[in-house]
């Protein structure tokens, strides 16, 4: 019996302590976003060809890392749709915008990409993310990016029916962004990310043991709240019925990432242990006599991510390396650097790799496009992804 009950005391604490931590910002973060970028609605006449395509794509690219990769995507692939609604190949297009726009666009800052958020969190600064995954996003996006201009150029001369102006009526409408007062509050969640990892709160409390910052919360977690509800009154409803927005994305997403962040509590524990541990072979083949292979964390963090999704992986990865945020910023910067690449980039190559995969497949498949099967995914596109891969690591 007492050792039942120590079982569920420690099941609880840890529970609650990744819940606290780490979970609920994560979610609250993914929803503030997801729910203004659903109240800006970017209209106008867009022709899918294949510039057209490559500029909204590069154009949400460099959008992700400000305004969160499941920002951008929500913002953006209403209007992609749109604009190939006419065209006959377009599965490619979205599985395009789905490496480029939902995940390897967010690489630049803790906003941006879901693990990276994640390891700002743990403490590493806010402004190491863009100066050592600049060089490395560049490399991987005109790569990709490349590959995918002559692969929307090669379908698009196969069309073989004429493409017209995607609006009912057929007259072209000047381009133009309606919502625009949510991009205020769009740049009230980046200041709340921003001051919460700067602020030093000296009010602490716990609850069931978990030691909790008293000003983080309140600041990020309120102020996120604040303009979620804030936008109800200043969004109008036809804005939020032209982009068909709907909570069952981000509801589904926060199921589906709070069983892995439950789940992936185990693993942590397991890596923690070191090369004592169960996994003392993962430990052993990151690291050797002379410190880190950074390869391999590369590889095992991207692999990992592709399957059991890129935040939690990057956090078992972080502790894996030390997890101290001072050691890892400066000394093994490269390692660092490998697990935030890894869990980034490779993130992209299934569905449930990163959280905004999953929100632009179901919106895709209610325009009505056939999206491909998870294995189906993974199979016929990723390979090309993984190949930018291979130069990285």
């Amino acid at each position: 019996m007492i050792n039942h009950n120590i079982g569920v005391s420690i099941t609880l604490y840890e529970v609650l302590h990744v819940g606290l931590l780490e979970y609920i910002p994560f979610i609250i973060l993914l929803l503030a976003l997801f729910t203004i970028s659903g109240g800006v609605q970017l209209k106008g006449t867009l022709v899918g060809t294949p510039v057209i395509n490559v500029i909204i794509i590069l154009i949400g690219t460099l959008l992700a890392s400000w305004m969160g990769t499941t920002g951008a995507a929500m913002l953006l692939i209403r209007p992609l749709i749109r604009a190939n609604k006419d065209r006959k190949y377009k599965v490619h297009t979205i599985v395009f915008f789905i490496f480029l726009v939902a995940n390897i666009g967010g690489s630049l800052t803790p906003l941006g990409d879901p693990p990276l958020f994640l390891g700002f969190l743990k403490g590493v600064s806010f402004f190491w993310t863009t100066s050592a995954m600049l060089m490395p996003m560049i490399m991987v996006v005109c790569y990709l990016i490349i590959i995918y201009f002559l692969m929307d150029s090669y379908y698009y001369k196969k069309e073989d029916l004429p493409l017209t102006s995607p609006q009912e009526d057929g007259k072209d409408q000047k381009l133009g962004l309606e919502g625009s007062f949510n991009l205020l509050l769009l740049l009230g969640v980046i200041s709340s990310v921003l001051l919460s990892g700067f602020w030093r709160p000296h009010i602490h409390y716990s609850v069931y043991h978990v030691p909790i910052k008293a000003a983080k919360p309140n600041q990020g977690y309120f102020t996120a709240s604040f303009n979620i509800c804030k936008r109800e009154k200043v969004t109008p409803r036809k804005i939020r019925q032209a982009n068909e927005y709907t909570w069952f994305p981000i509801v589904e997403v926060a199921k589906l990432f709070a069983g892995i962040f439950i789940t992936i509590i185990p693993a942590i524990a397991i890596l923690k242990a070191g090369a004592s541990g169960a996994l003392a072979g993962i430990i052993q083949s990151v690291s050797n006599d002379s410190g880190p292979v950074n390869y391999m964390y590369f590889w095992l963090t991207g692999i990992l991510s592709s399957f059991l999704d890129n935040a939690p992986t990057y956090l078992v990865f972080f502790n894996t390396a030390g997890g101290d945020p001072v050691m890892l910023m400066g000394k093994y910067y490269d390692t660092l650097l490998a697990i935030s690449a890894g869990a980034v980039f490779m993130g992209a190559n299934t569905y449930i790799g990163n959280a905004p995969n999953f929100m632009v497949k179901s919106i895709s498949e209610s325009a009505g496009i056939d999206m491909p099967s998870f294995f189906g995914f993974f199979v016929k596109y990723s390979f090309s992804h993984s190949d930018s891969n291979i130069h990285i690591g």
